[in-house]
C-alpha cells in the first residue's frame, strides 16, 4: 500500500497503561479506506483521518472502562427520562470531500429515526499527540461533542459550522453531567447505574 513512515507517538511517563497512538504522514484518502477495510469489524485499532494524517490509536483499559461507564450513565438517564436514542458506538463517520473520518469512543442519535451522522459524539481524551477530533467532527456536522479529559466533560456545540464550548449539553437537555462524572470512579458499571437511577428517581414513598 505504501504508507509513509510512522510518526513517533507521544507516551507519557506512566505508560504502558497509556493508550498507544501512531500517526502516519501523507496518507491519501485511498489508503485510509484501506486500512477500513483491512482492519474489518475488529474493535481496534481505531482509525481518524484529516488532511492526509492517519491516526492509529489502540485505547487503554482506563480509556474503555470510562467511555463505557459514560456511555452506560447516559443510557440510564435516557431510559429514566423517557429519552429515546439510539446507541451506535463507534460508528464510523468521514466524508471524502471534507478529508476528514473518525470513530467516536462513543455516539448516539436521539430519536427513533436513522440519521446520516449522530446527533452526540463522545471523546475520551487520554493520551495527548493524536489529531484535532473536533475540528473533524466540525467538518463532518456533528451537532454535539463531549471530550473527557482529566476528570472534566467539556461540551462542545455546532453553531454556524464552528465549535462553541458550553456549560450544558444541548443534545440532552438537563442532563446532570456532573452528577456522571461523580459516578465514575464506582468499582461497576452497574452499580453507578443504580446509583443514578436511585439519584434520579428520588427517594421512595412509604
Amino acid at each position: 500500500m505504501g504508507l509513509p513512515a510512522a510518526s513517533v507517538p507521544e507516551v507519557r511517563d506512566d505508560s504502558p497503561k497509556d493508550d498507544a497512538i501512531i500517526v502516519l504522514r501523507g496518507v491519501q484518502w485511498s489508503d485510509y479506506e484501506r486500512l477500513l477495510l483491512a482492519r474489518g469489524d475488529h474493535s481496534g485499532p481505531r482509525l481518524a483521518y484529516l488532511d492526509a494524517m492517519v491516526e492509529m490509536m489502540s485505547p487503554s483499559f482506563d480509556h474503555e472502562r470510562i467511555k463505557s461507564w459514560l456511555s452506560g450513565l447516559v443510557q440510564m438517564w435516557c431510559l429514566v427520562k423517557s429519552v429515546d436514542i439510539q446507541a451506535v458506538g463507534s460508528w464510523t463517520q468521514k466524508d471524502e470531500t471534507q478529508q476528514v473520518g473518525a470513530e467516536p469512543d462513543e455516539c448516539f442519535i436521539i430519536g427513533p429515526e436513522r440519521k446520516e451522522r449522530p446527533d452526540l459524539a463522545i471523546e475520551v481524551v487520554w493520551t495527548s499527540g493524536g489529531l484535532h477530533k473536533l475540528e473533524i467532527y466540525r467538518r463532518l456536522g456533528v451537532r454535539e461533542v463531549w471530550t473527557w479529559q482529566r476528570g472534566s466533560l467539556h461540551v462542545h456545540v455546532l453553531r454556524e459550522g464552528r465549535f462553541e464550548e458550553v456549560e450544558a449539553s444541548e443534545a440532552l437537555l438537563g442532563i446532570d453531567l456532573q452528577l456522571l462524572l461523580s459516578l465514575l470512579d464506582r468499582p461497576t458499571l452497574t452499580q453507578a447505574q443504580r446509583e443514578l437511577m436511585r439519584l434520579l428517581q428520588g427517594p421512595a414513598e412509604e
